[in-house]
Parts: structure tokens; sequence; C-alpha cells
């Protein structure tokens, strides 16, 4: 039998409130990236979004209906089975929930969602594990497309240091097409925090240079191997540079001298997976020949 949006609210305590409650303002702030976000909410919009918030257990602080855009028993299923399990309930007005909404044609669902937490010390990374550092990227969107590239490719994780942008950023949770929730990612306050991990366990660093000697199709990869992209403006901090990693570029044949950081991630993350994941050792191409 199909729900109703109307058994939704008679099943469950929603609270009707207009555009000046402290909730409207919080979401509006969420989304502008303009306040405090102590708790690191972002905001799911829509079936698709929340969907994916249920499918992955995503910890949602509130819940926002506006029941005049529910059209669908499928959207009234999912409302209700998501006020379930949320503290708090709200209605608004289609004025309201327009004035919020970041979508053209809204479908009337949105909630105030946490973001994943998790334990760096519960991760057990495989030998033929991928991860990918992200250091000191600054654009929210390639940081969200480099974790849905991530989703795509199979990499292990994704490892942030020198951080700018939040990770509850609108424009990174919308190029992440739901990625930073299905996708493993951990915060390094410091480089040599980051550098000290990824050396105690045992990972091969590779440091993404357009003035590398090694092109990545060259490498054979097969173990365990950390990828690490730099910042849009700035490239990759110095204090990656000790000469402990290798250094690794994609050709460049035309006129440009580089490729943007989620492109040039997405090539060299593929072909690691690949190598690593996929085909057998002794298909790998050998390492290039050293000139002594």
């Amino acid at each position: 039998m199909n729900t109703t949006i109307g058994e939704v609210l008679q099943s469950h305590a929603f609270l009707p409130i207009g555009e000046q409650n402290p909730k409207i303002k919080q979401i509006k702030g969420v989304i502008s990236n303009s306040k405090p976000n102590p708790h690191k909410l972002f905001v799911a919009e829509g079936i698709w979004m929340l969907s994916l918030c249920e499918k992955f257990r995503t910890p949602l602080d509130s819940l926002i209906l506006c029941p005049e855009h529910i059209r669908t028993a499928q959207a009234a299923s999912l409302a209700d089975r998501l006020a379930a399990r949320t503290a708090e309930l709200f209605t608004v007005s289609a004025k309201t929930y327009e004035k919020i909404s970041e979508r053209g044609q809204p479908d009337g669902l949105m909630a105030l969602a946490r973001l994943p937490q998790h334990d760096l010390n519960a991760f057990r990374p495989q030998k033929d594990a991928v991860l990918l550092v992200l250091d000191g990227v600054e654009i929210p969107g390639n940081i969200g497309t480099m974790l849905r590239m991530a989703d795509g490719a199979g990499v292990d994780a994704v490892f942030l240091c020198n951080r700018k942008a939040r990770m509850t950023h609108p424009k990174l949770i919308k190029g992440s097409q739901g990625a930073v929730l299905s996708v493993p990612f951990f915060e390094f306050d410091t480089v040599a925090a980051c550098r000290d991990w990824l050396d105690k366990n045992a990972f091969t660093v590779y440091l993404a240079d357009t003035r590398a000697k090694l092109y990545y199709y060259d490498e054979p990869f097969g173990k365990k191997t950390a990828l690490v992209m730099g910042s849009e403006r700035y490239g990759i901090s110095r204090e990656w540079y000790d000469g402990s990693y290798e250094m690794i570029a994609i050709p460049m044949e035309g006129s440009c001298d580089s490729l943007n950081v989620g492109v040039a991630a997405t090539v060299l993350a593929y072909e690691a997976v690949k190598k690593n994941k996929f085909i057998p050792k002794n298909l790998r191409p050998a390492p290039p020949e050293q000139n002594s």
C-alpha cells in the first residue's frame, strides 16, 4: 500500500515553522558556508540524495518537509522512513521551502545531515590499496569531483592535509554526487602526520609533478600506493620533497603545461587501481631502466 504525505504527517510529530525560525536560518548558513559548522552538517536535498543518506545510514540532525511539493508515493515513503530515525521534524510552506531549495523543481524533502566520521585507527588497507592524498586543494568542487572519481575507480580512501575548503561546502557535496558518504576520508593536521602514517604503513608514495622523468604508464605499481595531488595554484607543498618519494608525471603533448588537478588525479588513480587490483603481476610493465 502506498504511503501518502498525509499519513506521514499523522504518524510523526512534525512542527510547522516559518522563514524566521532558527532552523531555517541554520540551513541558510550551511548553504552559504558563512557560519561556524562545528557539527559538520550539510544540506541533503531531494529523493536521490536522501536515498543515499538512508543507504549509508548517514546521521540526520533534522528533516524538513514541504507537503505541497511532495507529489509521489516514493517521496512520501522515503520521508516516512527518514522521520522514524530523525529527532527534529519540521514542515514549511512552499514559499519558505523555495527560498532555501537549490533545485529548480523541488520534491519537498530536505535534511541537515552529518558527515560520516571515519576512525583512522580502524582503517586496515590491503596490500593492493590505492590512496589519494589531497594536499592543499582549495576548490571545493575539485575535492568533490575527486571523491566521486575515487568511488568510481575503486580508490580505498582519500587523505586530506593542508585542507583549504570545508568538507561540508555545498559545491563539494554536489560535486561528490554522494561519494562523500561512501568513500572513507581522513584529515591530517599536518603533512608530517600524514607522511608518518604512510611510512609506518609501508606505502609507496608518488608525487604528481610535471617535472618528473617517470611517466605514470611506465610505473608497474602493484604495491600499496599513495598518489599525492597538490593545490591548484601552488602544487604539492615543499614538505613532501626530501628525496624519499618518487615523482610521477602525465605527459603533456600540447601547449598547456598541466591538467586540472581532478583530471590528473583521475588518470593516475585509474592506472594505479588497474595495475594494483586487476592486472596479474606477470603482465604488468617492467619498471624503466635507470641510467647509471
